[in-house]
């Protein structure tokens, strides 16, 4: 069974994705603000992941925290952040845009998608805030996306394996259906198997203590350390991925 399964993960840095490369993921998907579930990196961060990673590197594109609902401003956005990655060579972006009821906004994807030129594309966990996911995923499949990350519209995966199974079922091959939210080394063997999904996403992250000396106790939320993707953390779930 080795081999059948990938793990992509989001790595917030240089060295997470460092991390995610050498504990044997399968593609990183870089962002920063991972907890504010994921923004588009800097220029300068996408430049230097790409010098150093042989393994596919997508980037997420997503100009702000909040909902999907973007201006035509930060679609503008999104779309030069795109040409962006491909001008820096990346082999894919992560996208998603709804409309106000909750679907896919196909209108506002299409270009995004056009900007992608030969970069694959991948549908964000926007997918999960859908009002008929299955129709999300057609939408998606229609527009050239590659697969779809969700957590099949629950707070984890592993709640939301009864969904994702049926996308994965629905989606037939012609789109793949990746899930990710809550993924450990303890559940993402059962998640597979209870899904049938073959590409699984974690971040895989741990917070580093902080080398400051001096601290400020009165102001805690900002002296904690680096939030990083912890490379025994990928190994293991490579492992079980594949055992």
């Amino acid at each position: 069974m080795a081999g059948r399964y990938l793990l992509e993960v989001a790595a917030n840095s240089v060295a997470s994705a460092q991390a995610a490369q050498d504990g044997g993921a399968g593609r990183v998907e870089l962002c920063t603000g991972l907890e504010l579930g994921g923004l588009t990196p800097s220029v300068a961060l996408i430049a230097m992941v790409r010098e150093r990673l042989h393994i596919p590197l997508y980037v997420l594109v997503r100009p702000r925290a909040g909902d999907f609902l973007y201006s035509d401003i930060e679609c503008e956005m999104m779309q030069r952040d795109i040409e962006t990655c491909a001008a820096l060579g990346c082999d894919g972006v992560v996208i998603g845009v709804l409309d106000a009821d909750g679907r896919i906004d196909s209108e506002r994807c299409k270009p995004l998608v056009r900007a992608a030129g030969g970069m694959g594309v991948t549908f964000h966990r926007a997918f999960d805030l859908t009002v008929d996911p299955e129709q999300a995923l057609e939408d998606a499949l229609a527009l050239g996306c590659e697969r779809v990350l969700t957590s099949g519209a629950r707070a984890s995966a592993m709640d939301g394996a009864p969904l994702i199974r049926r996308l994965v079922e629905r989606a037939d091959g012609c789109i793949a259906v990746m899930p990710g939210a809550g993924l450990t080394p303890q559940n993402i063997a059962a998640l597979a198997e209870a899904t049938g999904a073959t590409e699984l996403h974690a971040s895989a992250k741990r917070q580093l203590p902080s080398g400051m000396r001096h601290q400020r106790p009165e102001l805690h939320d900002m002296e904690g350390g680096e939030i990083r993707s912890d490379v025994e953390q990928v190994r293991a779930l490579v492992a079980a991925l594949n055992a």
